[in-house]
Parts: structure tokens; C-alpha cells; sequence
């Protein structure tokens, strides 16, 4: 089944993207979620508006993911939430709150998606977070968040 890619889906592509995938994975888990679209003439124009897009918000080279790198690891990033009196949240942090917060800090505007945590932080205190910039730029940022 030929597919194009409106989301960014790990280990198949990014949005604009024209794939190739089973029929099953793409008519049960893409497209009913709204990853991706059936590929037609028509959609294949649509293409164009989403790479447009993506460019937008893309990091352009290797020099400017590694200059947003530097920035973003002298940064302090600072985040309230709702807590218990033993530090527990109520809930967890999500990835959409750390670039809210990355901005507020005076950061640059970060894509949600391309920020990881690797453990899930439900507790106040320094928690360490990845932010895939590049292929090959990461950046790791210091989360404190504190009870607010």
C-alpha cells in the first residue's frame, strides 16, 4: 500500500513522505489515527504544502541543530506543577509541557515530538531530557520542576 506520511511516525518516515507499507499497517494503525493519507495525484500536490511546512519548522544544517544545541544546554528550565506534599505529581510531565517551558525559559520554539524522556517524570526535582535537533545533533536538557 502506498501511503503519505502526514505525521512523523518513528522508523518509517517524516510528514510529506511517500511510503510503501503492508496493507494491514496502513489501513488499521495509519491512516484511522491520521498519520498518513492514501497516496493519489491529488494528495501527491498536497505533498509540496507539507514539505513547505516541515521546512518551516525543521532545523535547517548540521552548524545551526549544533549552535540551538549549545543554547539549549546553557539553558534553566524551570517548570511548575501541581504536587502532593511528598513531591509526587498529580499526573506527569508530558513532552508538549517541556516546550512550553523551554520557551518561556527563553529558549527556541521546540516540535513536541522530538523531545524524549526516557523515564516517565512523575516527581519533583532535576529530571534530564533529550531533544533530537538533527540526525545527528541531540541535545540534553535540565528539567527542574517544581511544586507550584
Amino acid at each position: 500500500m502506498k501511503l503519505i506520511l502526514t505525521n512523523e511516525v518513528s522508523g518509517l518516515g517524516a510528514p510529506g513522505d511517500i511510503v510503501e507499507v503492508k496493507d494491514g499497517y496502513g489501513r488499521n494503525y495509519l491512516i484511522p489515527r491520521g498519520y498518513a493519507m492514501r497516496w493519489t495525484r491529488g494528495a501527491e500536490r498536497q505533498i509540496e504544502s507539507i514539505k513547505k511546512a516541515r521546512d518551516a519548522r525543521e532545523i535547517r544544517d548540521l552548524g545551526t541543530a549544533k549552535e540551538v544545541a549549545g543554547r539549549l544546554g546553557a539553558l534553566r528550565v524551570r517548570l511548575a506543577t501541581r504536587a502532593g506534599e511528598s513531591g509526587r505529581l498529580f499526573g506527569s510531565v508530558t513532552t508538549g509541557d517541556i516546550a512550553q517551558a523551554v520557551k518561556a525559559a527563553g529558549g527556541p520554539t521546540l516540535d513536541r515530538r522530538r523531545i524524549e524522556i526516557v523515564n516517565p517524570i512523575k516527581s519533583t526535582g532535576s529530571h534530564k531530557v533529550t531533544v533530537k535537533l538533527h540526525p545527528e545533533v541531540s541535545a540534553s536538557v535540565d528539567v527542574e520542576v517544581v511544586a507550584g
